[in-house]
């Protein structure tokens, strides 16, 4: 397959989820092997693992004193759509939540197409199996000839266990995967907020839990492990090259992505994969 890059800007406005501040994204094209990149004033931020710099509540990518935060929606929606090319330019310091899910990504990308470059697409081909535990939390790379995603969640009632199994490509992505929001519990909220985070979350952006079940119509009965599959291919996009690989996750989440991410793409390197820099 040959890289891609969106072909025409893209703008969307919104508010960061955590800060609860205004912001303002433009995804623009960019020449082929350019890979993706945030662009926060004069600072250009790779989206590759290398710059990750916080995962407590969100993918943080940061680099010359710049942060930019809630990364793994958008990066989630290129990723997964074959976008291999593109400056991300945010005035703020956190991508904007929208729905809470990666499906307005995905339609503002589908809206002005996808560019075709003729460069070959960056790929990692997994040679023997790579997995990290941090307790009863897995993530697993396996060799297989596509992308597939097995997903193990488990969280305390109403949420409970959730399985989600699928292989990857553009049209699952969007029908399957694009459209499940982020989530959380009500007695959350406040614990959140008081630590600064959650600021901009309301029910128009997050999926909320009370007690006896969530407090909107779920899209999926197992709408929670999708958008745990959302936010996995939001951080593997870090690797900078599209994986061959079955990945198994169990109740795995940002920090475990970050470090099995970086695991692979040191691997990657080490084996001189072209395209991986």
């Amino acid at each position: 397959m040959k890289q891609q890059t969106v072909a025409a800007p893209i703008e969307l406005r919104g508010v960061g989820l955590h800060t609860g501040t205004d912001a303002c994204l433009r995804i623009l094209p960019a020449p082929a092997d350019a890979g993706l990149t945030f662009v926060v004033g004069a600072v250009r931020v790779p989206a590759t693992a290398e710059y990750v710099v916080d995962t407590s509540r969100a993918t943080v990518l940061g680099r010359d004193g710049v942060s930019v935060s809630t990364t793994e929606h958008l990066l989630s929606a290129l990723f997964a759509l074959g976008v291999d090319n593109a400056d991300l330019e945010l005035a703020g310091c956190e991508v904007p939540v929208l729905d809470g899910s990666a499906r307005p990504f995905v339609e503002a990308i589908r809206a002005v197409g996808l560019r075709a470059q003729a460069a070959e697409r960056r790929t990692i081909a997994i040679d023997r199996p790579l997995a990290l535990q941090n307790g009863d939390r897995v993530v697993a790379f396996l060799p297989a000839p596509a992308l597939r995603v097995r997903f193990l969640a488990d969280f305390p009632a109403p949420i409970g266990t959730q399985y989600y199994d699928g292989v990857v490509d553009p049209q699952s992505y969007e029908r399957e995967i694009a459209g499940a929001r982020t989530f959380g519990y009500l007695h959350e909220v406040e614990a959140l907020r008081q630590r600064g985070l959650a600021l901009g979350g309301s029910l128009e952006n997050a999926l909320v839990f009370a007690p006896d079940g969530p407090l909107q119509p779920l899209r999926w009965p197992n709408e929670v492990v999708r958008h745990k599959v959302l936010d996995l291919l939001g951080d593997l996009a870090l690797l900078g090259a599209w994986p061959l690989c079955d990945v198994i996750a169990i109740k795995s989440g940002h920090e475990l992505h970050a470090l099995a991410t970086r695991a692979l793409r040191a691997r990657a390197l080490e084996a001189a994969v072209p395209g991986v820099a």
